[in-house]
């Protein structure tokens, strides 16, 4: 083993920097060899299956995603990084109260990049004070094409689950990754064996079947993905399933046994905050562009933007099944972008064909009748017909 700097050797090295990481704030921290991880291959696979759905940035220059060496050219070892953000409560609370808006864990709470990106610079500092001179790695939280979960898996901070999200003994599910590409060949830690075992809550708990295929996520199927990555329409057979989710879905990480293992999270940042705990949906149908920015502030929510995040609250309302929500839907029903307008038109027949649609009267028909003489968008118009062809016994053609 040949030293560093001085009598300094590379085990010395690493160990003193995995102690720092922890020192700095990250729960796990583990050394992976500068390779492609173990079943990169599985990649362009998933690819060709266009389970990726419309992320096309994926698909591009694949083998640099496979392969971290051509991140950096003098890469030597990568330091991968963990932040546990269990909750301390039931994640699942949220879907059992229909009239609000459940939004996944990871986000109602301040953005994980932006903290995790300044302890990978304060952790670079200190290695650089720690050898005496600068140190050109890359410091990575979301921010270049990486095979990050497999990493993980590679650097021993778990294995990749029948969720295919990465499983720690420690933290379960409830791991937030950055990565640290070092020019310095430190020595790999050995990797963790899959304990996933007969075990299926996973597959069983996805509402819309995107796990039909153990270890690997179909993207057009996945609330998530839908919710967040798709900028048009929401597929039909997928509304209902939705529920009041409008934001994610953690139904598949948050059933995963191990995370009994995982201690709440003491991180202030990582504590939900009370406008995105349970918000009113009632309330969110009323956001504009400046008082949705003003709410997702330091929120990655901000980033769909406000026409997709109504999309989704669209959506909910429909499901909620309760009359009150007939007049936001109106509302939305006239928003100025076609795609809040389609929604809220299925909102509103989906509205009138729950129990409590009788106490509507003919007050949905008015409104998609009144929508589709005025409406001069195609896909809204027909939107507005499926709607008006779903109602009971109402429907009249114009």
């Amino acid at each position: 083993m040949q030293p560093t700097e001085g009598n300094l050797s590379w085990h010395t090295l690493k160990e003193s920097l995995r102690q720092q990481a922890l020192v700095e704030g990250f729960s796990l921290a583990g050394f992976a060899a500068a390779a492609p991880p173990p079943h990169a291959d599985y990649f362009e696979q998933w690819l060709q299956q266009n389970a990726h759905g419309n992320m096309h940035w994926l698909a591009r220059q694949p083998e640099r995603r496979q392969d971290p060496r051509h991140l950096l050219e003098t890469l030597g070892s990568i330091l991968v990084l963990g932040v546990n953000y269990a909750p301390g409560d039931d994640p699942l609370a949220p879907g059992r109260n229909p009239g609000q808006g459940w939004i996944s864990l990871y986000a109602r709470h301040r953005d994980y990049h932006d903290i995790l990106k300044k302890r990978l610079q304060r952790l670079a500092l200190w290695l650089e004070h720690r050898l005496q001179r600068p140190i050109q790695g890359r410091l990575l939280v979301d921010t270049a094409p990486l095979l990050e979960k497999p990493l993980a898996c590679a650097a021993g901070l778990g294995w990749q689950g029948k969720n295919s999200l990465l499983v720690s003994r420690q933290f379960g599910c409830w791991l937030f990754l950055a990565e640290f590409l070092l020019p310095l060949p430190l020595p790999p830690d050995p990797p963790m064996a899959d304990h996933c075992g007969d075990c299926r809550r996973c597959l069983s708990a996805c509402p819309t079947d995107a796990l039909a295929q153990p270890y690997r996520l179909h993207a057009r199927h996945c609330l998530a993905y839908l919710t967040i990555e798709e900028a048009g329409p929401i597929p039909d057979r997928y509304r209902a399933a939705m529920g009041n989710r409008i934001y994610g879905c953690d139904d598949c990480l948050a059933v995963c046994p191990w995370n009994r293992f995982a201690p709440a999270t003491q991180e202030v940042a990582f504590i939900p905050r009370p406008a995105l705990q349970a918000p009113p949906l009632l309330e969110l149908a009323t956001l504009e562009e400046g008082s949705f920015r003003t709410l997702m502030q330091h929120s990655p929510i901000k980033r769909i933007g406000v026409v997709r995040f109504l999309r989704n609250v669209a959506v909910a309302l429909g499901n909620w099944g309760a009359p009150e929500a007939l007049p936001a839907l109106a509302h939305l029903l006239q928003h100025g972008a076609p795609l809040v307008r389609g929604h809220a038109a299925w909102g509103i027949g989906r509205l009138a064909c729950q129990p409590a649609g009788t106490l509507l009267g003919t007050a949905p028909e008015r409104l998609l009748q009144e929508q589709q003489r005025l409406e001069g968008e195609p896909w809204v118009r027909e939107e507005i017909q499926k709607a008006r062809q779903s109602l009971p016994g109402l429907f009249t053609p114009s």
